[in-house]
C-alpha cells in the first residue's frame, strides 16, 4: 500500500516538473505568436506612418467606440511596427526596476525631443510575471521604420537608422550626443537576456 502511494506521489511530482519546464520554455514564445496574429489581422498595417497609426489608435477616431478605453493624455511613444501607442514613464534613476515595470521609461538624465540631443527610452522585453513586456517586439523594428514621440503636445517623428546588439557594459548608447536622436533599448535575447538590443532613430519631422 505504501509503495503504491509513493508511486503516485512520484508520478505527480514528475508531471509537475514537466509542466513547469514546459511553462518556462513556452511562455516567452507566446507573445511572438500574438504578434503574428495581431499583425496579420490588424486594421492598421505595421508599415503605417506615425500619423496613420495615431489616427487609427486614438479611441475618439474609432466610430465603434463612444468613449475612450484608455487615457491617451500625456507624453507617448508610437511605434506602428510594434503595434504600440503607449505612455512614456517618467521616474528617477533611484528606482529603475519600478519604472521599467510601468512601461517605456525615459531615462531622466537623457534629453527630450524638444531639446535635441539623445532622448533615451528603455523597457523590459520579457519577465515571467508579464510575458509581453513593453519592448518585447523591439526586435521587429527595421531600418526605415517610423517612430513617433508625442511630447508636450507636439509630435516628433523619427526614422530608424540602425539596430544593434551590444554588451550591458556598453553605456555609450545612453550618452549625450550633439545630434538629435532617439535611442530605444532593452535586454536580449528573450531566453537569455545577457546583452542589450539598441535601436537608434533620427528625426524626420515635427507636427505642432
Amino acid at each position: 500500500m505504501q509503495d503504491r502511494t509513493w508511486r503516485k506521489i512520484n508520478i505527480g511530482l514528475l508531471v509537475a516538473i514537466v509542466l513547469v519546464n514546459l511553462y518556462t520554455m513556452l511562455l516567452p514564445a507566446i507573445p511572438a505568436l500574438r504578434y503574428w496574429w495581431q499583425a496579420g489581422h490588424s486594421k492598421t498595417k505595421v508599415t503605417a506612418t506615425v500619423e496613420q497609426y495615431v489616427k487609427a489608435t486614438t479611441p475618439q477616431a474609432n466610430s465603434e467606440q463612444s468613449t475612450p478605453t484608455e487615457d491617451m493624455s500625456g507624453n507617448r511613444l508610437i511605434i506602428p511596427r510594434m503595434l504600440m501607442n503607449t505612455k512614456i514613464v517618467e521616474g528617477p534613476t533611484s528606482n529603475p526596476y519600478g519604472n521599467l515595470k510601468k512601461g517605456a521609461w525615459r531615462l531622466p538624465f537623457s534629453s527630450t525631443p524638444d531639446k535635441g540631443g539623445n532622448t533615451v527610452i528603455a523597457g523590459h522585453r520579457f519577465t515571467y510575471t508579464e510575458s509581453r513586456s513593453i519592448f518585447y517586439y523591439l526586435d521587429k523594428l527595421q531600418v526605415g521604420d517610423e517612430i513617433g514621440v508625442q511630447w508636450n503636445g507636439t509630435t516628433y517623428t523619427y526614422k530608424v537608422v540602425s539596430t544593434s546588439v551590444v554588451p550591458p557594459t556598453e553605456t555609450s548608447v545612453q550618452a549625450a550626443t550633439d545630434d538629435n536622436r532617439l535611442t530605444l533599448y532593452t535586454c536580449t535575447p528573450v531566453w537569455n537576456p545577457k546583452n542589450r538590443l539598441v535601436v537608434v532613430a533620427k528625426p524626420i519631422g515635427v507636427n505642432e
